[in-house]
């Protein structure tokens, strides 16, 4: 078997922790241990990291590549990077290309595809499920992994189900998007409805048969090679493979399982998950509560403190603070698009930003200035680059700096500096083995994150890219 792991969305019903630069599958919850952590190794007692293909965008490869690394140390796992976002079918498809282009995967091989960002207990019982899903897929039916729902949740799609002859496995009557509470509530009673887990398991070639009956614009624009898909993928129409293939086809079965399940879709589904105080409240981060119930609390640097409320959410992140009431988070994207209408930044970046040298984080910008906070990890370095607007002045707080400025290389050590001249060619490197942490100031006219010429990257990140 082998399994494949959409790593490429930009969910934003977790904001403002989870946005555009860093989604919620990079983001832990106290754990130390993001949701594509979790997700990957929650294969690893059935599935070896060489199976397993992980499939993001250009924005992400790194953050993928940084956090696979700490628990894969060998780099077995496959990275896939589509040529641009097309929705969960085009993903798919590319996916089992390269499976059986560059991996020479066979026709007959299952594959198990799965979301980065869902939690589930306990995973034995999960992965028992999915080891029966293998043998009725090689009997050539699809097999979608439905949750009993404990609650009319609104937040989900679900599957009417219809029980077989073989115990476990029922069929699949019809997808059922989102309901309201009503119709949730009805869905429960009745015991015939299922959440759909979106996470599903096939034989490549009853996929490659129903896809090319069903979506076969999808199937011509897969012809040829790996790298010819690869040059046509542009073309490809953005659509999710419920609606492209599960929802049409009659062929699949679904198999329940009564299991602890969230695609940690909502701060109320945090709230759900995470432990509870003696008033049933969660808080992470520096809280302060008094006469405080029923409440998720989360702090980034700040203090939060509370008095007498009860049944809220509230989230605080470096520059932004959302705070709603419990039952409503499902609305939080509504929220998000009523601030990219404004033109706002914060529904796409943190201050801090993630690159795959380390991160920076702004902590105050104002005209013809910003200052960062820079992290290079070790063995690591930017970009040899220059800017056209701006100077900059970096002081080393911690560790041991290799600069080149021009011709000339030097080493900066804690409590030195060194100044770079505007339009000056210059690079910042980490030649130790302990992260190296800088103040940067930059003086100028523009001090955009755009504002670079690149001649040299390690990355291979392309000369408009930012560092």
């Amino acid at each position: 078997m082998k399994c494949v792991i959409l790593a490429g969305g930009s969910g934003t019903r977790l904001w403002p922790y989870s946005r555009n630069s860093f989604p919620k599958q990079f983001m832990h919850f106290g754990d130390g241990e993001s949701l594509l952590q979790k997700t990957v190794k929650r294969f690893y007692p059935s599935i070896a990291p060489g199976n397993i293909v992980v499939v993001t965008n250009q924005d992400y490869y790194h953050l993928v590549k940084n956090q696979l690394s700490t628990i894969d140390p060998l780099s077995e796992i496959h990275i896939l990077v589509e040529p641009e976002k097309k929705n969960t079918a085009p993903a798919i498809c590319l996916a089992l290309k390269y499976l059986q282009d560059v991996l020479e995967v066979k026709n007959h091989e299952t594959i198990l595809i799965s979301s980065s960002d869902h939690i589930i207990a306990p995973e034995k019982t999960f992965l028992a499920a999915v080891s029966k899903g293998e043998e009725i897929a090689q009997r050539g039916h699809h097999v979608i992994f439905g949750i009993r729902p404990n609650k009319p949740e609104t937040g989900y799609g679900y599957i009417q189900s219809k029980e077989t002859k073989e115990e476990g496995v029922c069929q699949v009557e019809q997808f059922v998007e989102k309901p309201d509470y009503e119709k949730a509530r009805s869905y429960l009673l009745s015991g015939d409805y299922l959440w759909n887990s979106g996470i599903f398991l096939f034989q490549m070639e009853t996929f490659l048969k129903d896809i090319a009956a069903f979506c076969p614009e999808i199937t011509s624009l897969s012809t040829g090679s790996f790298k010819e898909m690869v040059s046509r993928f542009s073309e490809m129409p953005d659509i999710s493979i419920d609606c492209a293939l599960m929802e049409q086809t009659k062929n699949t079965m679904v198999i329940p399982l009564d299991v602890s399940w969230s695609d940690v879709g909502s701060w109320d589904s945090v709230y759900e998950l995470l432990g509870k105080d003696s008033h049933q409240n969660v808080k992470v981060g520096n809280i302060l509560d008094i006469d405080t119930k029923n409440c998720l609390i989360m702090g980034d640097k700040r203090l939060i403190s509370t008095i007498g409320v009860e049944d809220l959410l509230v989230i605080e992140t470096e520059d932004a603070i959302f705070i709603g009431k419990k039952g409503e988070s499902q609305r939080v994207k509504s929220l998000v698009e009523e601030l990219k209408k404004r033109n706002a930044r914060e529904p796409f970046e943190h201050l801090t930003t993630h690159r795959p040298w380390g991160h920076f984080t702004v902590l105050e910008e104002g005209k013809r200035y910003k200052i960062k906070r820079i992290v290079v990890d070790p063995n690591q370095r930017l970009s040899l680059q220059m800017h056209y607007h701006r100077s900059e002045h970096w002081v080393v707080v911690k560790g041991t700096a290799k600069v080149t400025i021009g011709e000339k290389q030097q080493l900066i050590h804690e409590n030195e500096s060194v100044y770079v001249p505007k339009s000056q060619v210059h690079r910042l490197e980490n030649p130790g083995k302990v992260p190296i942490e800088l103040i940067e100031v930059q003086v100028g006219e523009y001090v955009g994150e755009d504002d670079i010429v690149r001649f040299d990257d390690i990355y291979g990140r392309v000369a408009s890219a930012i560092i």
